[in-house]
């Protein structure tokens, strides 16, 4: 199942305070790269926060792998976690052609 997670500072996370943890959050989150779970990663362009594509057996799973990171274990961030479904749309384009 893919999720799309969001990231999201807790109230008081300061770069300051990130400092401290952001290798081993950047070592982390390479493993988990590596290993599938995390397949896409960006920035946003407008602000400091992260967008992962994850790929997990459940939105369960996802919050599981995810408190995982350093920063999260800190309780400096958290995600909003949104489990994706392949677009259907695709078949209003052959329902005709199905029918005839």
């Amino acid at each position: 199942m893919k999720i799309f997670a969001i990231e999201k500072d807790l109230r008081g996370t300061t770069a300051k305070r990130c400092a401290p943890f952001l290798v081993a959050e950047a070592a982390r989150v390479w493993r988990l790269h590596q290993s599938g779970v995390i397949r896409e990663l960006y920035f946003r362009n407008d602000r400091d926060e992260a967008v992962l594509v994850l790929e997990c057996r459940s939105t369960a799973h996802a919050r599981q792998t995810l408190k995982s990171l350093p920063l999260v274990k800190k309780k400096l961030i958290t995600f909003e976690l949104i489990p994706l479904r392949a677009y259907p749309g695709f078949e209003r384009l052959f329902a005709r052609a199905v029918k005839l």
